[in-house]
């Protein structure tokens, strides 16, 4: 599923994002709304969003806006992608965690880029729609971030997801990130980015998720994520103001996939639940042949394997 690329001045654009205070904005103080931001901001906010984004949904936006919430699983290969949507999942995304584990590198710590993109343009070679989770573009250069969704976009993704939270475990500052989503849109328009937040993933600065949530809504993201949130009644309050879908990551402890629904949650990723889970089930199953105990794996078979190979190949 390649795409065609667009051709653009890419220092224009990262100027006019930069400077353009509409999309980067300071967030107000000492009003009313959420974390400090005015209720009045926050909608002028929201008339500035909806208006660019309703014309034309792409079909992995329309995913986030059916009557179920997407359920995005997340793959650290193009076999795990392909067995998944084998098993009718309509689009795939990648975890950061799996891709640097499988490499031996660390995540969050801008290590895979290179890896990302390959995977990427791997999984392009699938009929399967696909995202792709890219930290926080790997590079506070914002031209550098738009070179990376650039080439992902070309690879064939249908999203990206940027971060702001760093490797040393503090957030970037807001206007960097949101300098980082504006430009990304103005240079692939078509490219659904998903801008996370890891107030609650880091436990710094929490109180800021309204204000970080509708500054990037502003500045053009099409969806926003807060991992490590799964307070109902937080979670209720961010749906009940973002103009676009909110993201959570699924947590076993949390509330299921069900209760989210209720509360206006539109897409539920796994995370590296699935890559953590492939390795506990490896090691299982090869201490249990070990140690002379069944092992209770329904695996699938080498031919079936070999049929989810890239047929790009």
């Amino acid at each position: 599923m390649r795409h065609q690329r667009r051709e653009f001045d890419r220092w224009a654009d990262v100027r006019a994002a930069l400077a353009d205070q509409a999309l980067v904005p300071e967030p107000p103080t000492g009003d009313v709304g959420p974390a400090g931001a005015s209720v009045a901001w926050l909608r002028s906010a929201a008339v500035r969003v909806c208006p660019g984004r309703a014309h034309a949904l792409t079909p992995f936006a329309r995913l986030h806006h059916q009557a179920a919430p997407l359920l995005l699983p997340n793959a650290w290969d193009y076999a795990s992608a392909a067995a998944l949507a084998a098993g009718g999942f309509p689009a795939i995304g990648t975890t950061s965690l799996g891709v640097a584990a499988a490499l031996g590198l660390p995540d969050g710590a801008a290590a895979t880029a290179d890896a990302t993109v390959a995977l990427a343009r791997r999984l392009g070679h699938g009929s399967f729609l696909f995202t792709v989770d890219a930290e926080g573009g790997f590079s506070d250069d914002v031209a550098e971030v738009v070179a990376l969704a650039e080439q992902l976009y070309a690879a064939g993704a249908a999203g990206i997801n940027l971060e702001d939270g760093r490797a040393d475990g503090t957030l970037a500052p807001v206007a960097l990130h949101a300098a980082k989503i504006a430009a990304v849109k103005s240079a692939v328009p078509a490219l659904f980015v998903n801008a996370r937040t890891d107030t609650h993933w880091l436990g710094r600065e929490q109180d800021t998720t309204s204000t970080r949530l509708a500054v990037y809504e502003r500045a053009g993201a099409d969806g926003v994520f807060v991992p490590g949130l799964s307070d109902p009644d937080e979670i209720t309050a961010l749906t009940s103001f973002l103009v676009v879908p909110l993201n959570i990551l699924y947590a076993p402890s949390g509330p299921p996939l069900a209760e989210l629904a209720a509360m206006g949650v539109r897409r539920v990723s796994l995370g590296s639940l699935l890559y953590r889970g492939a390795l506990a089930s490896a090691v299982s199953t090869a201490t249990a042949v070990r140690d002379g105990r069944p092992t209770d794996l329904t695996a699938p078979s080498y031919a079936e394997v070999q049929r989810l190979g890239d047929p790009g190949e």
